[in-house]
């Protein structure tokens, strides 16, 4: 009898004083919770939003842009144009800077790479390069432009070498900041390279 009082205390103290492991499941599943929306103001802090903009009409309506490439400026397929948008701080300006880079449709390479800078409310070509196989980035406030480099006989698909210059701000300009080249693999196809010829028999 003793024995069923005993047990019977045990069972009660559990289902009352006990927290249960659903309780602190509960519990924990709140913590977390709140850290998240704690942390989001500072982490949003120094962003800048970005206003996004129309890429064709700033190159259609660009006067430094020849007519020739604004005429060969055409969707490749449906609406979609090769065309690619970055956003970034590049000039120190109160608005993003836009880093515009126009491709053929065939094969993806670069013809032009322009960078727009609002000033009083309308953006201004303040960049701009239109050498073959040419694409621009923006790396922590340096503009980036690679050029591929080709010999003669290269395929498209496979230059010889690259430039990669970077430019940064200054004043009212881009001026060169450093020059990479890189000179690429000649090991083409299957990326093997012929192995050298066996030696010939000794003396």
């Amino acid at each position: 009898m003793a024995g069923l009082v005993a047990v019977g205390l045990f069972v009660t103290a559990c289902s009352t004083g006990g927290t249960g492991s659903r309780d602190e499941g509960a519990a924990r599943a709140d913590e977390p919770a709140s850290a998240p929306a704690a942390s989001s103001p500072s982490a949003s802090a120094g962003q800048q939003p970005s206003k996004r903009v129309d890429p064709i009409a700033l190159i259609k309506s660009d006067p430094k842009i020849g007519e020739r490439l604004k005429e060969d400026l055409k969707p490749c397929v449906a609406d979609a144009y090769p065309v690619d948008t970055s956003y970034g701080n590049l000039t120190g300006g109160t608005s993003p800077d836009v880093v515009v880079n126009v491709m053929t449709c065939g094969d993806a390479v670069g013809i032009g790479t322009y960078v727009y800078r609002e000033e009083n409310d309308r953006y201004k070509n303040v960049f701009m390069a239109e050498d073959a196989a040419v694409y621009a980035t923006i790396d922590r406030g340096d503009l980036v432009v690679t050029k591929q480099v080709y010999a003669k006989g290269d395929p498209v698909a496979y230059p010889s070498g690259e430039d990669v210059i970077t430019y940064r701000w200054s004043g009212n300009r881009f001026t060169q900041h450093d020059w990479v080249h890189n000179d690429y693999s000649r090991a083409l196809g299957d990326g093997g390279i012929d192995p050298a010829p066996a030696p010939s028999g000794g003396d």
